[in-house]
């Protein structure tokens, strides 16, 4: 009897070493694991660039003679670039910050309400996706002066 069954037994495929530049731009992600990658690069953005965050902070608070200089920046840039390069590195920024503020608190939700579902995962992720994002064109409409 055993012998049967390894007769009817289909044949594998044998997996290699992907090629990148082949294989990973046919693969489609799921919602959840574009927000997990989303959120690795939002904390690495906004670890390496914390010294540009500090300065912000630093000197928009310090004076008002500091904070006349920070919004000159904005508005006719510094080190041979223009300000439109600061509004946009600026925009990252807020990206990264509310990307990881919601994703981090969908992760707490996850854990603390003990939800590990597909259904979950793949609605929490997009709506953290749609609210991360649709924050960040209202901020960097702000940004912009829009309104």
């Amino acid at each position: 009897m055993t012998s049967s069954l390894s007769k009817v037994s289909r044949v594998r495929p044998e997996f290699r070493n992907i090629n990148a530049l082949r294989d990973l731009p046919t693969y489609r992600l799921p919602a959840a694991g574009w927000v997990s990658i989303l959120h690795r690069v939002s904390g690495a953005l906004l670890f390496i660039l914390l010294p540009f965050i500090i300065w912000m902070f630093d000197t928009s608070v310090s004076s008002e003679y500091s904070f006349a200089r920070f919004t000159a920046l904005f508005k006719i840039g510094a080190l041979g670039l223009p300000g439109f390069f600061y509004k946009l590195v600026a925009l990252a920024l807020i990206w990264a910050f509310l990307h990881h503020l919601v994703a981090g608190v969908r992760h707490l939700i996850m854990d603390a309400a003990h939800v590990v579902s597909k259904e979950f995962g793949k609605t929490s992720a997009i709506v953290t996706l749609a609210l991360s994002l649709s924050l960040t064109l209202l901020l960097g409409a702000k940004l912009f002066n829009f309104y």
